[in-house]
């Protein structure tokens, strides 16, 4: 069995789409998947399965969600193996000493278009970093993320994809469910 990392987009956020920690085990577990385990209520689940391509796995665990709660959520899926390739990826190293500062945002493919990311002037984001790596985009904001000219521009922009972000923190944890 093979581990995979499945990222919730917008769930028990404000009230909204509210999907409880124990209901995501539940789910995950109909769904055949097994030693399921819930990090933070906000959709990061780390589960074994047989070797499902990713992709399939994201669309049965969103027509599942459908179906039982109701609405519609969008999911990415990760191999335990791609999500160790995005830590090892990180363009900002010297992020990880202070972890809320580093950001991932998970894309359900690789942007067609990066126009809407190139076309950011990054000195005058300054000192907030971005770096687009394959379907991951790192974003690095030493003054927090909450008061981040980029970190706005960069929800503004267009890319064309689902995405859903994590702080290096939660990515870690997930990584360290992955390998446990």
């Amino acid at each position: 069995m093979s581990r995979q990392v499945a990222l919730l987009r917008g769930i028990n956020v404000g009230g909204n789409k509210k999907f409880p920690m124990a209901r995501q085990r539940e789910l995950f577990a109909s769904l055949g998947h097994t030693d399921v385990t819930v990090l933070l209520q906000t959709g990061n689940i780390v589960f074994a399965d047989p070797g499902t391509p990713p992709a399939e796995t994201a669309r049965r665990i969103e027509a599942r969600i459908a179906d039982d709660l109701g609405f519609s959520v969008p999911v990415m899926v990760r191999t335990r193996d791609e999500l160790a390739a995005t830590v090892a990826a990180n363009p900002f190293p010297q992020a990880e000493a202070e972890p809320k500062t580093l950001h991932v945002t998970f894309l359900s493919d690789i942007p067609a278009d990066v126009a809407p990311l190139a076309g950011l002037d990054s000195d005058a984001y300054a000192p907030d970093r971005l770096r687009l790596i394959g379907r991951e985009l790192y974003l690095w904001c030493p003054d927090g993320i909450g008061r981040s000219k980029l970190a706005d521009a960069v929800s503004r922009a267009r890319l064309g994809v689902t995405a859903t972000a994590r702080n290096w923190n939660t990515v870690t944890k997930l990584l360290a469910l992955a390998d446990a």
